[in-house]
């Protein structure tokens, strides 16, 4: 099995009752729930119930256009990678955290937020940031107490998945753009990825503490190679010293990963090596079945790489291809529904290349 393949696997030889406000529900006795946490590439509505700004939003048309037809806040024309990672576990689409309907929390919640990173200092103020996101989970917890009772949550969070995507914002400050050339501020990358790898450590430290075992990984993709850097760059090449960073933070997350799991006894693991499976579609992306891999579908100027995707971030005027399915990127930032495939059934069940321990 893969990496999550093999941490979402499902008994479905008994089921447990379980009593909601709807009425009953059967669960696999050993159902297995799915809490998501990170940043926009995760995202998938959470947003639209902040007091936040326009660009930490995708609340608005063309997103949402393949699949959901309306804007639901997931910065796509469709799905995002936990989607169809919910999909292939068979659970349902997860809620985001902050949706006023009163979600059922019982498979599992999506707490990511556009903008945000491991650092409180990332968007401060207009995102949901990496501590918040675990203290919402410790709300959750609550609630399916309540729901459930205590050694049945204590059981469920021991055999849930906890998928966490951190890190690619905090490394975007670290960007200095003038004139359209693009360089790095002047701090040392070593220390700062520390501080990044320091609080997402803090961050699985906790949802360990509140029960949870099981944890999904996405390290850092090739950030320098994103339309909206490469059209900051007056749209050339590749921008490899951020990508630099990105290499460091995924070394540094495996050496912290690898030393948690000598320290926290039953702590499991499958981290995905984002940068190695997106950097060769980018690269060559009609082996890979899309036709554009350098630019967006959705946005303006070069490669479509600035951000003005449905005219709402302060320039009116955008772009938008025939077809979503040709492009790995939707906008100047994130992906298509079609590319949100390709990764998640990587992520799911990929080999040991790409997933490591399982697979």
């Amino acid at each position: 099995m893969g990496g999550l393949m093999f941490l979402l696997a499902l008994s479905l030889s008994s089921v447990v009752i379980i009593q909601t406000s709807e009425g009953q529900i059967c669960l696999p006795k050993k159902h297995a729930s799915l809490f998501v946490f990170g940043d926009s590439l995760f995202d998938i509505g959470n947003n639209n119930y902040i007091n936040t700004t326009t660009p930490f939003q995708a609340n608005y048309p063309p997103y949402g256009i393949t699949l959901f037809k309306y804007p639901s806040g997931r910065f796509s024309d469709g799905r995002m990678i936990p989607d169809v990672i919910a999909e292939l576990a068979k659970l349902p689409l997860l809620p985001p955290y902050l949706h006023p309907g009163n979600p059922d929390f019982t498979y599992g919640v999506n707490f990511a937020s556009g903008g945000s990173g491991a650092l409180l200092q990332t968007a401060q103020g207009s995102v949901i940031d990496l501590h918040t996101q675990v203290k919402y989970f410790k709300n959750v917890k609550k609630i399916l107490r309540e729901k459930i009772g205590n050694e049945e949550v204590e059981a469920l969070l021991k055999r849930s998945v906890y998928f966490l995507n951190v890190g690619s914002n905090d490394y975007g400050g670290l960007l200095n753009v003038a004139n359209s050339t693009v360089s790095l501020l002047p701090v040392d990358k070593q220390q700062f990825v520390g501080f990044v790898i320091g609080n997402l450590t803090n961050a699985i430290k906790e949802i360990y503490e509140q029960g949870g075992r099981k944890f999904g990984f996405l390290n850092v993709g090739p950030i320098g190679c994103s339309p909206v850097i490469r059209a900051q760059n007056n749209g050339s090449k590749c921008f490899d010293e951020i990508s630099a960073v990105a290499r460091l933070h995924n070394i540094q997350l495996s050496k912290m990963i690898l030393k948690l799991k000598k320290q926290l006894n039953g702590f499991k693991y499958s981290v995905h090596d984002f940068y190695a499976s997106l950097s060769p579609v980018i690269k060559n992306p009609s082996k890979y079945g899309f036709k554009g891999g350098s630019g967006g579908c959705c946005g303006s100027g070069p490669l479509r790489g600035f951000d003005a995707c449905g005219g709402n971030k302060g320039i009116k005027e955008y772009e938008l291809c025939d077809n979503p399915n040709d492009y790995i990127f939707f906008d100047a930032r994130h992906f298509t529904d079609k590319a949100s495939q390709y990764f998640a059934h990587l992520i799911w069940d990929a080999n040991y290349t790409l997933n490591k321990p399982y697979n």
